[in-house]
């Protein structure tokens, strides 16, 4: 028995279509929701319809030190907190309404920017110093250095002779 033999195709199961070409729109159009929500896209709607708040980062990495950098647009200093506590690091941010009293009177026909609160989250090593952490922002970037923590250096024991 082959497997063509068990897809239901009005011709008894001859069709020449592979069954991974039935279904190859319908994968690329799930893959493109994923990549959608994830990246913060229409798949992302938060309760009022708005797309959520998720600023892009980079994290790298050297021999001495850990840098994260965020894109913050419209943010300022006062407008972020960060906070180091059992080797997580935590960014929270919170982009106001920028409400002003003639603004009242106005029809607004779209409305494509995000507002509010957001929170990332990062796992970092075991042992870093938190009075070493420093955090510059400028021009809505973010810039987050974290020194690295000392490794353990392998220590050899000399083996002695029983008494």
């Amino acid at each position: 028995m082959n497997l063509r033999s068990l897809v239901p195709f009005g011709n008894g199961g001859t069709h020449a279509a592979p069954p991974a070409a039935m279904f190859g729109s319908l994968h690329r159009e799930i893959d493109r929701l994923f990549d959608d929500f994830t990246r913060g896209g229409l798949g992302a709607l938060g309760p009022m319809g708005q797309a959520n708040l998720m600023p892009s980062m980079d994290v790298t990495e050297t021999d001495k030190e850990i840098e994260i950098t965020a894109e913050l647009p419209g943010l300022e200093r006062k407008d972020v907190e960060i906070s180091l506590e059992d080797n997580v690091l935590m960014i929270r941010g919170e982009k106001k309404v920028e409400a002003k009293e003639e603004d009242k009177d106005k029809n607004y026909h779209v409305t494509e920017r995000s507002y509010g609160v957001f929170y990332r989250v990062i796992q970092l090593p075991a042992g870093i110093d938190p009075t070493k952490v420093q955090a510059t922002m400028s021009k809505g970037v973010l810039k987050i250095s974290i020194p690295k923590p000392a490794g353990a250096h392998p220590t050899k024991i000399e083996v002695k002779e029983a008494a």
